[in-house]
C-alpha cells in the first residue's frame, strides 16, 4: 500500500504529464490491478484444485 507522501509524488508527476500518458498510466495501472487480482484468484483456487491436481490417474502427466 502506498503512504501519503509517496501518492502525493505519484499524483504531482501523473498531473505533470500530457492527457495521452496520463492515460497511457492509467492503463498501465489497469493492467497491474488485473494481474494482481489475477495472482489473488489462482492463489485462492489451489486448495479448491488440489484434489483434481493430486490423484493417480494424472501422475503421468506430472512426469511430464
Amino acid at each position: 500500500m502506498v503512504d501519503e507522501a509517496q501518492a502525493k509524488r505519484l499524483m504531482a508527476k501523473i498531473a505533470s504529464l500530457p492527457a495521452q500518458r496520463v492515460a497511457q498510466v492509467e492503463d498501465f495501472l489497469d493492467f497491474l490491478h488485473d494481474r494482481e487480482r489475477a495472482r489473488a484468484f489462482a492463489a485462492a483456487s489451489t486448495s479448491a484444485f488440489a484434489n483434481l491436481w493430486d490423484n493417480f490417474e494424472d501422475a503421468a502427466y506430472d512426469a511430464l
